[in-house]
This record gives structure tokens, sequence and C-alpha cells, in this order.
């Protein structure tokens, strides 16, 4: 399970170093491919192969082409490739990805449970400043983390 921020670097041939923490979490999966890609062009998802792949099955479950997985499933081609990692634990970005996301030089790699999220990391910050969290949404918060599992 990914967690927490790791900032990282995008090499000039468009590579990110898997943060220490989070290669220690593939390595014990035995994971070496990934699916990456985005849904909004904005950032990137780097998706452990396995994970993305039970994506895909549950969409392919739909009874139902229905709108929202067909553009879901044009961005994520659009984006996507899939990618494995070498041997010092770096994996290419995909170039249109880079471009779009500004994903170029100093990058932070958020760790969504199943899949880790790399953000231009000056941009994420300004952003950052900018969507604070309301009091409306403390109140959700509240009421989602009250319920009993």
């Amino acid at each position: 399970m990914f967690r927490g921020n790791h900032p990282a670097k995008v090499d000039e041939k468009g590579r990110l170093k898997f943060p220490s923490a989070f290669k220690q979490i593939v390595d014990a999966a035995n994971v070496t491919q990934f699916y990456v890609t985005s849904t909004d062009g904005k950032s990137a998802e780097i998706w452990p192969l396995p994970e993305w792949e039970k994506r895909e099955e549950q969409l392919a479950e739909s009874s139902t082409m229905d709108d929202a997985v067909k553009k879901y499933l044009n961005l994520t081609s659009y984006y996507g490739q899939q990618v494995e990692m070498d041997n010092q634990a770096r994996i290419v970005l995909p170039q249109i990805l880079r471009g779009t996301a500004k994903l170029d030089a100093e990058v932070t790699v958020f760790g969504m449970r199943t899949y880790l999220e790399v953000h231009n990391r000056e941009v994420f910050e300004r952003n950052l400043q900018a969507n604070e969290l309301t009091a409306e949404d403390r109140k959700a918060m509240a009421a989602i983390l009250s319920r009993r599992v």
C-alpha cells in the first residue's frame, strides 16, 4: 500500500527514479511492470500492472460502455503507456504526459493506496495553497471518518 509524499526528480531522458519507500513495496510484491497514465494531463498515475489490470477488469464487467467509461478509457489510453522498471529503479514517463503535466524536473510522488501520483512540485505547492480544506470539507471528512466499518 502506497502512502505519503516523496520528492523526486525526472531526468533529462524522462526517467523517474522510484523513491526508496515505494521501491520496497513493489519489490516485496515482485512488480516490475507498470501502466503510467493520467485522467487529466495534469499529473501522472503510476499503476503496478496487476492493479491496473484489476481496474480494466472492473471496467470490462460494466454491462454497457457508457459515456463515462468511454471517456475514461480514451483519456487513460491517450496518456498511457506500459513501462518496465530498469535495474536502477527508474521508469520512463510518457513524453506526452511529461509535456502536459510539466514533469520535467522536481516532482512530488504521492502514495494513493494502490497507485502513485506524480505532480510537478512547484505547480502542486502553488495549487495546495489555493485549495486549503474548507469548513465544509472538514465536515464531510468528519462524516466519512465517523462511519463504522
